[in-house]
């Protein structure tokens, strides 16, 4: 595995170059740079299907592992989503939970998502997303990770590089500038399915 000081020479060489080229270049950069330490991420919501079939596009290259944090709390028009694009794509899916089941973390926290404590919500993240994915990046040794984040989703991903070293893995955003209109488009003409909530 590269240092940090590697991953930040690569990030510092790599954020021009990457912001003039197309999502499927930018993927097509890391699977090449990156190899087996390459991932994807997914939360098989809505726009999900876009960079997945992305991936599924680039299948000669490699196939790519794609991890999904399953919280526990998703609805079951999400967990038949993501059947039907695991199939469709083939997808080289890895699905990770919590180490404690969300009966138990109830229990033991209560409903934390409920309180609209920010220190709930920070806790519940933590145990439901962020140490289940930090423990498989860290056990398949990863170092680049892509994510399917877009600018205009929220105030905090509006800062956000195409590129960036989070947590010392970096973090690609193959679709950050793109529209509402530039997924519908590009689903309507590969002809994927919409999430049943859409």
């Amino acid at each position: 595995m590269k240092s940090v000081s590697l991953l930040k020479q690569t990030l510092y060489e790599s954020q021009t170059h990457l912001t003039s080229l197309k999502a499927e270049d930018q993927l097509a950069w890391a699977m090449k740079e990156f190899d087996t330490q390459f991932v994807a991420t997914t939360s098989f919501g809505i726009q999900s299907a876009v960079l997945l079939h992305m991936l599924f596009s680039q299948k000669a290259i490699s196939n790519v592992k794609v991890i999904w944090v399953d919280t526990g709390y998703m609805p079951a028009e999400t967990y038949n989503y993501a059947q039907q694009l695991t199939d469709l794509l083939d997808l080289n899916l890895k699905i990770v939970q919590s180490e404690i089941s969300p009966a138990r973390m109830e229990a033991i926290y209560g409903k934390l998502w409920t309180t609209k404590k920010v220190e709930d919500l920070e806790k519940y993240h933590l145990i439901r997303k962020i140490k289940p994915l930090e423990d498989i990046l860290e056990n398949l040794k990863v170092e680049c990770w892509a994510s399917g984040v877009r600018r205009n989703q929220t105030n905090n991903r509006n800062s956000m590089n195409c590129i960036d070293l989070i947590r010392d893995r970096l973090s690609l955003r193959p679709l950050l500038e793109w529209s509402n209109k530039d997924i519908y488009y590009y689903m309507k003409e590969n002809n994927l399915p919409q999430h049943p909530l859409f």
